[in-house]
């Protein structure tokens, strides 16, 4: 099993997205430091098939979920970030974000960072939004990126997971 670290946007959302992927395992979701910034910022852990899924199409998936464009005033709790374990991953990751830069019209400011410690959120907010879809937050901010995770990966979703 492999793993990467993602981080951009709040925790919730970000948890929800690769959950609902084909091949994900499992979703830790917290916070992450790494040697870089060791601040803790909010972040997911991915452990993955990377034969069900390769690590290059999460990371696209990320880049197409969240702002990675935006360099907004909330950046240190949402670093836009990859969070790798190794040099291989970090060329990969280095190399899937300098080809999709053509993909958008502004740079990518996503960093790849390497991995230092991670901090799992309270048992409570775990799972948050396949545990309270109904919740205000869960349609207003979570369900868009979803939508959104549907129509540009379709084939990577786990249609017994999601269902929108």
């Amino acid at each position: 099993m492999n793993r990467v670290g993602l981080g951009g946007s709040c925790h919730w959302c970000t948890e929800a997205i690769f959950q609902s992927l084909k091949g994900v395992e499992k979703v830790d979701q917290g916070w992450i430091s790494s040697v870089e910034f060791p601040s803790m910022s909010e972040a997911v852990v991915v452990h993955f098939d990377s034969n069900i899924i390769p690590m290059e199409v999460l990371i696209e998936i990320h880049l197409q979920t969240h702002s990675c464009t935006s360099n907004h005033p909330m950046r240190e709790k949402y670093r836009s970030a990859v969070y790798v374990y190794n040099n291989k991953q970090s060329k990969q990751a280095k190399n899937v974000i300098k080809d999709l830069k053509p993909q958008f019209e502004k740079s990518i400011i996503t960093k790849v960072l390497t991995f230092q410690a991670f901090k799992i959120n309270k048992e409570e907010y775990l799972d948050y939004y396949y545990k309270n879809p109904e919740k205000a937050f869960c349609k207003t901010q979570i369900n868009p990126k979803l939508k959104k995770l549907m129509s540009l990966f379709a084939s990577n979703v786990d249609s017994c997971k999601l269902k929108l």
